[in-house]
């Protein structure tokens, strides 16, 4: 990784591109590292795409492999989606506390 905010990654067309790190945790069950980006791209819907892959944080460089089971997948979305909805009671807080001035 360039630094602990993003890395850069070839897509299928070789092009380069920056990624963001949105968190990076291990998992004491599976024993792996996870790290949860995007590429700051959008989707049909508008949404920011976000990617997950395996990574090896002592590595020299930046090596995404692939998740592979469907437990694996759950456990991210279960953190997305636990960090999203913190992200809107935080917004929904500070807004009301503006509110209220």
């Amino acid at each position: 990784m360039d630094n602990k905010n993003t890395f850069k990654v070839i897509n299928d067309e070789g092009k380069e591109i920056t990624c963001n790190v949105l968190f990076t945790f291990d998992s004491d069950e599976t024993k792996k590292s996870y790290i949860v980006y995007t590429d700051n791209s959008v989707d049909e819907e508008g949404n920011t795409q976000v990617f997950a892959s395996i990574y090896d944080p002592t590595a020299q460089s930046t090596k995404l492999d692939p998740i592979e089971t469907d437990k694996e997948w759950k456990m991210i979305e279960v953190i997305l989606n636990t960090l999203q909805e913190e992200a809107r009671g935080n917004a929904g807080n500070s807004e009301g506390a503006t509110q209220e001035q």
